[in-house]
């Protein structure tokens, strides 16, 4: 028995030992340990520094991992309102919806299930949709794509509005709930709305050389307010990030949008209004023209309060021509005209002929060279980018200088015997007057009321030309106006510098012939001469308000110069008054109003073709002046001299000016016209039929009596001769140039000193 137990012992003992691992391995693992815990704290270390080194950019790309792969979308800034001075919104931003299809969810199960109830919804919903076609055929060639180059965006559907989206949303909703309730495996998913804006124009055509229109993503303006001030109106847009958290959950970040800021204008949505009705009812319902345009303005602050020209486009589609007014035959012949131009700008000033143009322009390229010449015509604005010959609205100011600079009296007195002859010793001019008789002697104040050519001659030359240039820029002719609209004509060379204003050229200049001015130009100079010789810069804009109606910002009037004393303008009210009481302007009386005004006809370049710009620019009351009406009418639709009756501007500017009146509440001088009367349709009274045809009878029978008279006392043209055609640059006449009014002639055709 001692001997067994000893030997169990043994092999215990024996066990033990075998189990205890030998010092060399010992040492070995010991070594092996040791390393692997310093290329560990190596690792971290260099780990530690690249994070410490390159974490930012490491950041970005984790963060676009996570918007790739879970999506992140941009929400769009609602871009700023255009109103009018009283609120009336002429531009807005209205949200809209547009349906949104991800491949990259519907193709995302082996089964179709998606696929399936997705392409089904749509066909049901959108019946023979051209879109369908696309969105199937996207989505089949998805299927085949590896997930990471699957899209995730295809747009199916735009410009829905809420209650469209609600019920398409509701149809899906109606149709997964149908699948689940029946046990389908079907389920429509990945068709989602994506909010944007739409910019919409309530007015149409309204004002829409003023206000412009935006890009369809509403990033950018064209023409207008919505370009001026695009910056402004503008927002900044937000995005939604939507990524995976630590625990697989799905986390968004949203980065809100700053709504664009609203501008509100100067523009009276009344007068405005009122301005085109003028206007559109003399192009189509009377005599009609190429062109007749209209400014309306605050003479004390520089305000503009309306501005319309016969070139309307509705701004909701800027880009619909009119095939009456643009056959594709007008189109081809404007794009023929583009093409040769463009040719010669694009081959180092090399020309080719009308027969090579299909040698190097499709017909496509043609059609569509012309509908871009076409869209800028239509969109041009015509009060402040066209420019023409003045005519005889610039005599007032020919005055001003001379008194200013006391080369004339207000009694001063000249000889109008019909005309003025000039000679240089080689040449010789005759300059006549309207009236070819002759005014007989005039003093300056009887010399506006007639208009008479004769006196504003020796006037200039009394002045001297380098005091008549002098004062040509300081009433701002040459002059840029610096108003807060995209595209204001450049008259810099066109008009003369006194070196190179010889006499004949001075003689012609101081009744408004041969040098150019603009619209808006004269607008702003009439202004200046009747409130008391304040120039103020003219502006559309008079506040921007933020997303949220606060002002940040008040347009204040700026006051550029003084261009005349205010004896000087006191005289020209009064002369301009009995201008529309006695003289060519009788047309423009409203009764029971103080009006004055002055008369312009002028015969545009080429000369021989005997065409005519008329025009009228009136203002009320005289006493103190609170607005300005300014009208031309280009190329009226008769022949040669009969198109001469500054009438047909003075007629619309009198109703213009008399529906201005009433809407600025502007108190009459005297007993009013009830005929004339906004609300004359709401007055108590209404007379019989009977009476009302004696009193239709007896006023169509005072507006014969009253044409006879504007007739008679209107300015017209002569019809003898023609007068000089340059103007201060040749490439002048290659402009919408025109001639004096009043019958303007000279007999010599060089118009050279």
């Amino acid at each position: 028995m001692k001997t067994s137990q000893s030997t169990d012992e043994e092999q215990k003992k024996k066990r033990r030992q075998t189990k205890i691992m030998p010092f060399y391995m010992q040492e070995k693992l010991m070594v092996g340990f040791v390393f692997l815990i310093l290329l560990f704290a190596i690792l971290s270390i260099v780990i530690f520094r690249m994070v410490q080194k390159n974490g930012e950019e490491y950041n970005r790309i984790v963060l676009g991992q996570r918007q790739s792969g879970y999506g992140s979308r941009a929400i769009q800034a609602k871009r700023g309102d255009i109103l009018d001075r009283n609120g009336t919104v002429l531009a807005t931003s209205q949200k809209v919806y547009n349906i949104i299809v991800d491949p990259k969810v519907i193709t995302s199960r082996a089964d179709d299930r998606y696929l399936k109830a997705s392409l089904d919804a749509l066909q049901e919903y959108f019946p023979g949709d051209e879109r369908l076609s696309t969105v199937e055929n996207t989505l089949n060639q998805q299927k085949s794509l590896a997930g990471n180059k699957k899209s995730a965006y295809l747009k199916f559907k735009e410009g829905l509005s809420f209650e469209e989206k609600e019920a398409f949303q509701k149809f899906m909703d109606d149709k997964n709930a149908a699948y689940r309730k029946n046990g389908n495996k079907y389920e429509i998913k990945g068709i989602w709305f994506e909010d944007k804006y739409k910019r919409s124009y309530p007015y149409k055509d309204l004002a829409c050389n003023i206000i412009g229109f935006s890009s369809a993503d509403s990033e950018d303006g064209t023409g207008g307010v919505e370009q001026y001030y695009n910056q402004s109106l503008v927002g900044v847009n937000g995005r939604e990030y939507g990524y995976l958290d630590s625990d697989t959950k799905l986390q968004s970040v949203i980065r809100e949008a700053t709504d664009g800021n609203s501008i509100v204008t100067t523009i009276n949505f009344n007068i405005q209004r009122t301005v085109e009705k003028y206007l559109q009812d003399w192009q189509k319902n009377d005599i009609g023209s190429k062109m007749a345009a209209a400014i309306v303005m605050n003479p004390k602050n520089g305000e503009i309060l309306a501005m319309a020209s016969t070139n309307q486009f509705d701004l909701n589609h800027p880009r619909d021509l009119d095939k009456n007014v643009y056959p594709d035959s007008l189109l081809q012949e404007l794009g023929k005209k583009e093409a040769l131009a463009e040719y010669k700008r694009e081959h180092n000033n090399q020309s080719i002929t009308e027969e090579e143009i299909p040698s190097h322009y499709s017909n496509e390229d043609i059609l569509s060279l012309g509908t871009q010449v076409a869209w800028n015509q239509m969109w041009r604005n015509v009060p402040i980018s066209d420019t023409y010959e003045p005519g005889s609205t610039v005599k007032p100011f020919t005055i001003a200088g001379a008194l200013e600079e006391k080369a004339i009296k207000q009694g001063t007195q000249f000889n109008c015997e019909g005309f003025i002859t000039l000679s240089d010793g080689v040449k010789t001019w005759t300059i006549r007057c309207h009236k070819r008789d002759g005014h007989g002697t005039l003093d300056a104040e009887h010399a506006l009321m007639q208009s008479c050519n004769v006196y504003m001659m020796n006037t200039a030359f009394q002045e001297g030309a380098e005091n008549f240039v002098k004062y040509q820029h300081i009433f701002g002719f040459g002059e840029k106006t610096g108003i807060d609209l995209p595209g204001e004509a450049d008259t810099s060379a066109l008009v003369y510098k006194a070196d190179s204003l010889g006499k004949t050229s001075l003689a012609t200049n101081s009744f408004g012939q041969n040098y150019n001015v603009s619209m808006i130009q004269m607008a702003a100079a009439f202004s200046s001469a009747i409130n008391g010789g304040s120039y103020y810069k003219p502006h559309v804009v008079k506040q921007i308000l933020n997303a949220n109606g606060t002002v940040i910002k008040e347009i204040e009037p700026e006051l550029l110069r003084v261009t005349c004393s205010q004896a000087t303008s006191d005289f020209l009210k009064e002369a301009l008054y009995q201008t529309v009481e006695q003289g060519t302007g009788r047309p423009a009386q409203i009764k029971g109003y103080h009006v004055g005004g002055k008369t312009g006809t002028a015969q545009k370049l080429p000369r021989y073709e005997k065409n005519y710009l008329v025009s009228f620019c009136g203002f009320a009351p005289v006493e103190d002046p609170e607005i300005l009406v300014y009208v031309i009418v280009d190329t009226p639709n008769l022949d040669g001299e009969e198109q001469a009756s500054a009438s047909f501007a003075t007629k619309i500017e009198q109703k213009i000016m008399n529906d201005a009146l009433q809407f600025l509440n502007i108190p009459a001088q005297g007993e009013t016209d009830p005929e004339a009367s906004l609300n004359k349709d709401l007055q108590e009274g209404i007379k019989s039929q009977e009476d009302n045809d004696i009193v239709e009878g007896g006023l169509e029978s005072t507006a014969e009596s009253t044409e006879q008279t504007s007739l008679d006392s209107d300015e017209k043209q002569d019809s003898e001769d023609s007068v000089p055609g340059e103007l201060p640059e040749t490439s002048a006449t290659e402009r919408k140039a025109t001639r004096s009014d009043d019958g303007d002639e000279e007999d010599e055709q060089d118009n050279s000193n």
